[in-house]
């Protein structure tokens, strides 16, 4: 009797996946428990806190949501600001792509759903590795997203034993988080360039451009470079 070795196959990089979002859960459960504090503070209750985060699931535009919100803003200016916000998500999905071919179109947009910054970082640094992409990357994101959604619930449930102000806190736990996740992805002078290059073009355009297209635009010329520097080898 043959065994299943595809779908042995597909629960082994399911595991992996889980193992390998353990991380990310780490640094999500800070940040998820202010933000749930921070939304309640802002009006929203640990219900609706909790249900954005289950149908968003996109820590920055959730924050950009609830401070727009709290001043309220019109529904149409929320929705094009976190569209704004989170539109850099259009090239994350289109590199990860490369490793998720060959799928039912039913795949595609639950795995694009899962798709968050840390997600992305950590995938593109396994999955070429990984036999079962689709199978790892589930796991990966599923994780992921379990975590920021339960992270979150935890904050907006302990406002009302817990003081919180949001004085300062995700100003640190935010860039570390990033800087440590890109780090986990240099392995050479041409990454180590293209970083700085594109951290450096951030910088220049969130002083002179308005908005969040300083983070789509640094991220496209960083990309240029990278191509050009890795076709000049």
């Amino acid at each position: 009797m043959k065994k299943n070795t595809t779908g042995n196959s597909a629960v082994h990089a399911f595991k992996k996946g889980i193992k390998a979002a353990i991380p990310i859960i780490l640094g999500y459960l800070p940040i998820g428990i202010a933000f749930g504090m921070l939304a309640v503070n802002k009006g929203l209750t640990p219900v609706q806190t909790t249900t954005m985060s289950i149908f968003v699931f996109a820590g920055s535009a959730q924050l950009v949501s609830i401070e727009m919100i709290a001043a309220g803003a019109a529904v149409t200016a929320i929705i094009a600001m976190t569209f704004l916000v989170n539109l850099r998500h259009l090239l994350l999905s289109a590199s990860l792509s490369l490793h998720l071919r060959d799928l039912p179109l039913y795949y595609y947009p639950f795995l694009g759903f899962l798709i968050t910054d840390e997600s992305f970082a950590v995938a593109m640094t396994k999955l070429k590795n990984v036999k079962n992409t689709q199978g790892y990357f589930l796991g990966l994101g599923l994780t992921a997203y379990l975590g920021w959604v339960f992270s979150s619930a935890i904050g907006a449930f302990l406002t009302a034993v817990i003081p919180f102000t949001d004085a300062g806190l995700l100003d640190f736990v935010l860039p570390a988080m990033f800087i440590v996740l890109l780090v986990m992805q240099i392995n050479d002078k041409i990454e180590i360039t293209v970083a700085l290059f594109a951290g450096f073009l951030s910088l220049i355009f969130s002083l002179t451009i308005e908005g969040s297209w300083n983070i789509i635009l640094a991220t496209v010329a960083a990309a240029f470079l990278g191509v050009y520097l890795d076709g000049n080898r």
